[in-house]
């Protein structure tokens, strides 16, 4: 990329003085950089040069004799990020700055004092805790597969990064709105049998090395002098990423000193449901009064008209408590305005989708400077398949590739197991559902946990996909549908550098690309449908796409569809993040969202009744689906089914607002209601 007209010089500067270093910066880093004592509090917003800053703060510091490197410990979250702040300030003439994620600093402390803290060696570390949840679930005679261990093993790291105990585990995930893979009470019985496996193994897991590094330095002062004579300054790096076990070890490096300087985005606060808290840094400047806080707002990576998208995004949620807001000053050249697009159902978004990122590549930009952004990991598989359609290379980060997940992997051999045996053209939607049910699946019941819920998203793609094909061929039977699972896998390209970046929102979080597509932007999917009963969670969806629109450096397009699947009813309301954004005299707009209308009419007798039960029945359903009740039904089509009140499928379907597709996923449930 050439350099951006008004952004800090980035050649190397080597040898570089303080005042060179200092010449390096624009004003507001510049006053980050000599805040070199005391606390501080950097307040980054997204593009603004973050990592410079930081490395020229602690080369300012060296340069003017108030750091001594070595006594500089430097911890972010990723080995990538720790590497690239040892490379910068090599860069700038400085070397002995220990710069480390949370992990690698504790347990090289750890090794060090482990004889003198736990009286012998440092343990052996689990870096899988499967095995040991494994073990522990089968102690408590807990029925589990690799996914739900998963699930297990997430709940496990939620509890220990906030501090939370087994006897804590229950009502501590409550508070918070987790949603375990089984009961709270029995996750918590799993979680002490964890615990006390590791203990008769003599092994430690990654958030021990934590706990224990922080316990030697509360308990045993002469490890604490010796740790807080070696480093005096500390730098946190992503500090609204912070956890509660994470905030402690820093504590107890400082001993009560305040020599501490945290860097953050309040705006992109995104991992909650990990056990970061970003109470710490809305909290610095109560916590320290004294507090330097330096706001960085010049963004150098995306055009104005970007940055003004992303400002009025962040602009309409609730203020927030603790430090000052961010609004972003775009620095760039003007650049193309932001483009929103509305579709009839997803495999058409995707091909959309598909064919612009092949006329970018056409016009001359590389294919790794474009990114497809979702927010599920399941989203991933129709822009897979439309990419590859239209002869476009992709990299999926963050993610196996859809047919490489081990879930798609168990069902398509249980499939072709299946197809062996024969089976009826006609019957190919019901014994796809048959087959993936005897692996534990059902399809109206997406279950709790993250890792489970991706599982049963990825296995009912394959659940639509034959409905889709069906549609096409009426006959297909299950040997067809196996071959033409295969004919997929294969034409997918092999993931090449070069190749179009597919990704979460949260796996592009510290990313950025000339041109990004944010996509599948629906009520229920953006906000996800879990956060809608918390507010607090719902903001925290709001930022996660901040976050994905703030990846565009050039070229940023958003949209949605109006159904899932071709010829589909087409009512998925845009999601409401989008009010206010999407220009309502742009011909693609789509309305905004609106609340199902109740019946009109009011029914009276046997018809008020049965539509009171149809009712009852809609709320369950679309509970047990995660979706809003109009998307199961809207009130116009229970009263056409109450005042008809349909004996068989063919009468049902031929009432207002009954598709091909409701009427498989629901029509047994209507009839069984209706003859009740």
């Amino acid at each position: 990329m050439s350099q951006i007209a008004g952004a800090p010089d980035l050649e190397r500067e080597e040898g570089a003085g303080a005042e060179a270093v200092l010449a390096q910066l624009d004003d507001e880093q510049r006053a980050a950089a000599q805040a070199v004592s005391g606390p501080v509090c950097i307040l980054a917003g997204a593009g603004t040069g973050k990592t410079r800053t930081i490395t020229h703060r602690i080369a300012y510091g060296v340069h003017t004799g108030v750091f001594v490197p070595e006594q500089v410990l430097a911890v972010t979250f990723t080995a990538r990020a720790a590497g690239e702040l040892r490379a910068r300030l090599a860069g700038l003439g400085v070397g002995g700055v220990q710069a480390r994620t949370f992990h690698a600093a504790a347990m090289r402390q750890l090794r060090y004092f482990a004889p003198r803290v736990l009286g012998g060696p440092m343990p052996g570390l689990i870096e899988n805790k499967l095995r040991v949840v494994a073990s522990a679930a089968s102690r408590s005679r807990l029925s589990t597969d690799r996914t739900s261990l998963r699930d297990l093993a997430s709940e496990i790291e939620w509890a220990k990064t906030t501090l939370a105990t087994p006897d804590d585990y229950p009502a501590r995930a409550q508070a918070a709105g987790r949603e375990p893979p089984f009961e709270p009470a029995v996750v918590a019985q799993v979680y002490a049998g964890y615990e006390s496996a590791k203990q008769r193994d003599g092994a430690l897991d990654f958030e021990d090395l934590l706990l224990v590094t922080a316990f030697a330095l509360e308990e045993h002062p002469d490890v604490a002098r010796q740790v807080r004579a070696q480093y005096r300054h500390f730098v946190v790096d992503e500090y609204q990423d912070v956890n509660p076990l994470q905030q402690r070890l820093l504590d107890a490096w400082l001993g009560g000193r305040a020599d501490v300087c945290v860097v953050g985005d309040p705006n992109q606060t995104i991992y909650s449901f990990t056990g970061a808290d970003p109470d710490y840094l809305l909290g610095f400047a109560d916590r320290y009064p004294d507090a330097e806080v330096v706001k960085l707002e010049r963004d150098y990576r995306s055009t104005p008209q970007v940055v003004a998208l992303a400002n009025k995004l962040i602009g309409q949620a609730p203020p927030r408590k603790g430090l000052p807001g961010l609004r972003l000053l775009g620095q760039r050249p003007e650049g193309p305005a932001p483009r929103f697009f509305e579709h009839p159902d997803e495999p058409a978004e995707a091909a959309a989708v598909a064919q612009a990122c092949r006329a970018l590549i056409e016009a001359g930009t590389p294919a790794a400077e474009i990114a497809v952004l979702f927010r599920i990991n399941a989203q991933s598989e129709v822009y897979e398949n439309a990419l590859s359609a239209a002869g476009v290379p992709y990299v999926l980060k963050g993610g196996e590739r859809f047919f490489e997940r081990p879930e798609v992997r168990e069902a398509v051999l249980l499939l072709r197991g299946a197809a062996a045996g024969g089976s009826e053209p006609g019957a190919l939607v019901p014994t796809v559902r048959d087959v993936l049910a005897s692996t534990g699946w059902a399809e109206h019941r997406p279950p709790p946990g993250g890792a489970a819920r991706d599982r049963w998203q990825s296995l009912a793609a394959l659940v639509d996909l034959a409905v889709d094909l069906v549609a096409e061929t009426p006959t297909l039977d299950l040997a067809g549908f196996v071959a033409h699972l295969a004919a997929r896998a294969d034409a997918q390209h092999a993931p090449t550098v070069q190749g179009v970046t597919l990704a979460s929102m949260h796996a592009a979080k510290g990313l950025e690309w000339d041109a990004v597509f944010v996509v599948g932007l629906v009520d229920g999917v953006v906000p996800i449908a879990q956060s809608l009963s918390r507010p607090e969670a719902v903001e925290e969806e709001r930022r996660l796409l901040y976050v994905a629109v703030t990846r565009a450096r050039e070229q940023l397009t958003l949209s949605w569809s109006l159904a899932r699947n071709p010829g589909g009813r087409r009512t998925r309301p845009r999601s409401r993040f989008l009010t206010g954004l999407v220009p309502e005299s742009t011909p693609s707009a789509a309305p905004a969202p609106r609340k199902a209308k109740r019946a009109k009419v009011v029914l009276e007798g046997e018809a008020g009744e049965l539509f009171e039960r149809l009712r009852v029945w809609r709320s369950e359903t679309a509970a047990s689906a995660s979706v809003p009740a109009y998307v199961v039904f809207t009130d116009a089509t229970l009263q056409a089914i109450a005042e008809s009140r349909p004996a068989s499928l063919r009468e049902l379907a031929a009432l207002p607002g009954i598709g091909s597709r409701k009427l498989e996923l629901y029509g047994e449930g209507v009839l069984a209601t209706v003859g009740s």
